[in-house]
């Protein structure tokens, strides 16, 4: 019994340093070329996968319903095993793996870059911006003005904050005082939903309605976790109410609330024509506005972090007394 909160705080320790190393990991050298990236492995897998299977859409719809429960499995078991095996020779080596898990599983200075980048292109190189937006966003970008581009990519930014980040990380540090694979193996089970709904989750493929679904679900709290986050970052918690009259204007059930809450946290409007507007009374982003909506995603990044630290240390904390708890049963009943 004495060992319990010695092993929680090693635990505890372990977890926190896992996050860090994978943070640093993604700060200091972003992401991995894409050759090498197993997210690029894995939407290879589904690519082969999106095909037309059955000459019906219901059909395709009951093959879809296959490929979600499925596919996310490939990648959650690889990494899930990867760790196990790390662990099997050594304890730091599990830590090391684990942090790559998490790494290549979030995205944050890839998706600052580029956001950042299309927001400086706006000014003046209308061409270059175009073609730099086509990495955060699928729309036709031919013919929107600057303020339609930073708005684009200031939704992507939003948006990718809860699918990039948020999501992942909450449930690798809710998971990783409990077991270090398991943690990784869903982390990796998060970003292959994720994936499988951006690349099969449109209305007009069939195909895909069940990975949509299943993204929908996934990814409820972690899309309002990344709103908060972004209140608290912008020390403006009256954002996130003013951003539930706009959270619930866009098709998709989750997204409104990060890019809602971004567009009121910094006063503009954000839109994607012919399909939503949030906070419609405001303007478009000017470049400034642009450039403090990066900054304010980055800063809500690292509350995002805290919080999954936080949580950490929680589930740590709840795990040694649970096991404290056990040890006395047993005691008792010997």
């Amino acid at each position: 019994m004495a060992d319990g909160p010695h092993r929680g705080i090693s635990v505890t320790l372990t977890a926190l340093a896992v996050i860090g190393l994978a943070f640093s990991l993604d700060l200091l050298f972003g992401e991995p070329p894409t050759a090498f990236h197993p997210v690029a492995w894995f939407g290879r897998l589904v690519d082969g996968l999106d095909r037309r299977w059955s000459t019906t859409a219901r059909r395709q719809r009951l093959v879809g319903v296959g490929i979600a429960a499925a596919a996310p499995l490939v990648p959650a078991t690889v990494a899930g095993v990867g760790v196990a095996a790390a662990a099997a020779l050594d304890p730091m080596a599990e830590g090391i793996v684990a942090a790559l898990v998490l790494s290549v599983t979030t995205s944050l200075r890839l998706l600052l870059e580029l956001t950042a980048n299309v927001v400086r292109a706006t000014d003046g190189d209308g061409a270059r911006a175009r073609e730099l937006v086509v990495g955060l966003v699928g729309r036709d970008v031919s013919t929107l003005s600057p303020g339609e581009l930073r708005s684009a990519a200031l939704e992507s930014a939003a948006e990718n904050l809860a699918d990039g980040l948020v999501a992942s990380l909450l449930a690798f540090a809710v998971l990783a005082p409990i077991s270090l694979p398991f943690a990784a193996g869903v982390a990796a089970w998060i970003k292959g939903v994720n994936t499988l709904d951006s690349m099969l989750g449109y209305p007009s493929k069939p195909i895909g309605t069940a990975s949509a679904r299943l993204d929908d679900l996934v990814m409820y709290l972690p899309a309002r976790i990344a709103a908060v986050a972004i209140a608290v970052a912008a020390a403006d918690p009256r954002a996130l109410r003013r951003a539930g009259r706009w959270a619930r204007v866009p098709p998709s059930p989750n997204s409104g609330w990060p890019m809602a809450t971004l567009a009121c946290a910094i006063d503009v409007r954000l839109e994607k024509p012919s399909t939503y507007v949030l906070n419609s009374e405001a303007e478009l982003p000017s470049l400034a506005d642009g450039e403090r909506a990066v900054s304010l995603v980055g800063s809500a990044a690292i509350v995002s972090v805290l919080v999954a630290v936080g949580l950490a240390v929680v589930a740590s904390a709840a795990g040694a007394e649970l096991e404290s708890q056990v040890a006395a049963i047993a005691e008792v009943t010997r």
